[in-house]
């Protein structure tokens, strides 16, 4: 008999008659012949409460005890589904995450799933019954009861459709599906019918909101595809699979990152190890880090500067500080004005030009790009808070991504049924050893066929980029990373790699743009090696780029350059490197390769 896992958010179940229509949703789909498992979010806005609550009697209660008392939302929730459900003359059973069998680790506030046992949900199931389990929350070792974070009971839904086989998951929001960019920020932004796993978790890590990364990750890990769906209608909604139609775009989403903060650290050794000094506390507090750019060295010193959310930047500081001090650098600034605007698209890996597009564009609209970092699926640049909505739209509409027209699917794509022993082996193997959530590493490569090519202070003005990758399209050259690092609020450096058979001609236009523009020099190295590790939950687990950094300082590698996406880690290292660079790479991440 199929299976069905659908979620219902908090706005979904926010009073008695939306949990009634929730009830009549399940009870169709299993009148249809599915077995159905229902997973509930608290009502409303009553996780904000609860919160606001805990810090009137204290400003900073205990991890644990607010997971004691966060998880009471969704209790609510089940039990009134249930009851719900029998109203309308059909066998229910509501489960916490504890009854289930929802095993974490001893995060509070912010665990990960470790295993999931199928035997009580699948025994209820077999007699008829539709399960309404408890999302949001589980229960470690010690049998504490603790909770996923914000978003939770997504990754809820899909982590119990892929251990229990299930053939569909469906998400119940308050929007149809999944649009080009928010549609509360932007009302012109279009439904999309089909997205791809790695184009979702882009966007979801960017704040998309409507699906919490950590969800998509599990999709992806186990093929599981996600269906989201209006909770107020029977409109198709969008399905997030493996392979989409908007892979032939270019570009297929645009998102703001609004609250951003930039730190620069200045005067820092351009040694091996000095990236990995800076970064591990960093890591150590499970701060999220997000862009990273480094500049050319100059007189043996370098700076790098990165952004974390607004509301870590002072744990951050606190961070770095000791480990900045002890190289003999110092923090040069802290901006808190800041926005991250950023384009994603499977497109783009394969067509040129899109970068110098996103750049003309925006300085057309007379909006400065402070920092530029690119992936291969991904463009992102920091722009200041109060020009950040118009970035947004500017670019939403330079990728003409408020008239995208998207079939409705005819139905969801099965789960891939000859692929169903692997991936179960796959779950048994991580639910056995190192758990649901683990990092999963899908590749380590090495491209030793590039060169690198630096503008040292360039004037940080709008339209500086825009001409100079112009400029470079023009002489045939195909760009693979840019990354345009702060040096201050008046000058930048830029910095691009390409084909090393391509390196003349990007060195001509190099040369030529420094001196129509006053830039301090042109900086090159012909011969570098690009290594890259990619797989699925990079950026939640902060640790991998860590990894990378350890592993490279150890073998006495310095890093010239990074870049960082959901699905990637880049970093840049001398061509003589390469070799020795991957191979260590490998070992470091021997236990999560796939």
């Amino acid at each position: 008999m199929p299976l069905v896992v659908q979620k219902f958010g908090g706005t979904s179940v926010a009073d008695s008659q939306k949990i009634l229509a929730a009830a009549r949703k399940a009870v169709r789909a299993h009148q249809t012949g599915n077995q159905v498992v229902m997973v509930v979010s608290a009502m409303g806005k009553n996780t904000d409460t609860l919160i606001s609550l805990a810090q009137e009697v204290n400003e900073r209660p205990p991890a644990r005890e607010m997971d004691m008392l966060l998880s009471t939302g969704e209790q609510v929730s089940v039990a009134l589904m249930a009851m719900a459900i029998d109203s309308l003359g059909y066998k229910a059973v509501s489960l916490t995450g504890a009854q289930i069998g929802i095993k974490t680790d001893s995060s509070h506030t912010k665990a990960r799933i470790h295993s999931i046992s199928t035997d009580r949900i699948k025994t209820l199931l077999d007699e008829g019954n539709i399960v309404i389990a408890a999302g949001f929350q589980g229960i470690d070792d010690n049998l504490n009861i603790t909770t996923l974070g914000r978003g939770g009971s997504d990754t809820t839904a899909v982590a119990l459709a892929a251990v229990l086989g299930a053939d569909q998951c469906e998400i119940y929001t308050d929007v149809d599906g999944v649009y080009t960019t928010d549609p509360r920020v932007l009302p012109e932004a279009c439904l999309v019918r089909q997205v791809c796993y790695d184009e979702m978790l882009e966007l979801a890590s960017l704040g998309a909101g409507v699906l919490h990364s950590r969800s998509v990750e599990f999709g992806k890990k186990f093929n599981v595809p996600i269906h989201v769906r209006s909770s107020l209608s029977d409109v198709p909604g969008s399905i997030i699979v493996d392979d989409s139609e908007t892979a032939a775009l270019a570009v297929s989403g645009a998102a703001l990152t609004k609250d951003e903060a930039l730190i620069s650290v200045f005067e820092v050794p351009d040694v091996p190890g000095t990236i990995y000094q800076i970064f591990a506390p960093v890591a150590d507090k499970k701060i999220t880090v997000d862009m990273i750019v480094q500049n050319v060295a100059e007189n043996g010193n370098t700076t790098v500067s990165f952004t974390v959310p607004r509301n870590e930047v002072q744990d951050a500081i606190d961070a770095i500080h000791p480990s900045v001090e002890k190289m003999g650098g110092r923090i040069g600034l802290v901006d808190e004005n800041v926005s991250k605007v950023s384009v994603v698209g499977l497109g783009m890996a394969k067509q040129t030009g899109v970068a110098n597009r996103m750049f003309q564009t925006l300085a057309d609209a007379a909006v400065n790009m402070e920092i530029i970092t690119t992936s291969e699926i991904k463009i992102s640049a920091l722009v200041k808070r109060e020009q950040a909505l118009n970035a947004l739209r500017t670019v939403h509409s330079e990728f003409a991504l408020d008239k995208v027209e998207s079939k409705e699917p005819t139905q969801l794509p099965a789960r891939d049924i000859s692929n169903q022993v692997n991936i179960a082996e796959v779950i048994e193997r991580l639910q056995r050893d190192t758990g649901m959530e683990s990092l999963m590493i899908d590749d380590i490569s090495l491209d030793d066929s590039q060169s690198r090519i630096t503008l040292s202070k360039v004037p940080n003005e709008p339209g500086i980029a825009a001409q100079l990758f112009d400029r470079i399209a023009a002489a045939g050259v195909f760009v693979d990373m840019i990354v345009q690092s702060y040096a201050s609020s008046q000058i930048a450096d830029i910095t691009f790699t390409m084909p090393r058979d391509q390196f003349d001609n990007a060195i001509t236009v190099a040369n030529q743009v420094c001196e129509d523009f006053g830039c301090d020099k042109v900086d090159y190295k012909k011969t570098i090696a690009k290594l890259s590790v990619s797989g699925v939950g990079l950026r939640s687990h902060t640790g991998v780029a860590i990894g990378m950094f350890r592993a490279l300082s150890d073998a006495n590698i310095n890093i010239e350059t990074m870049n960082t996406s959901e699905v990637r880690v880049n970093v840049i290292v001398d061509g003589d490197s390469g070799q020795i660079g991957i191979e260590c790479l490998r070992e470091a991440f021997r236990h999560s390769l796939r």
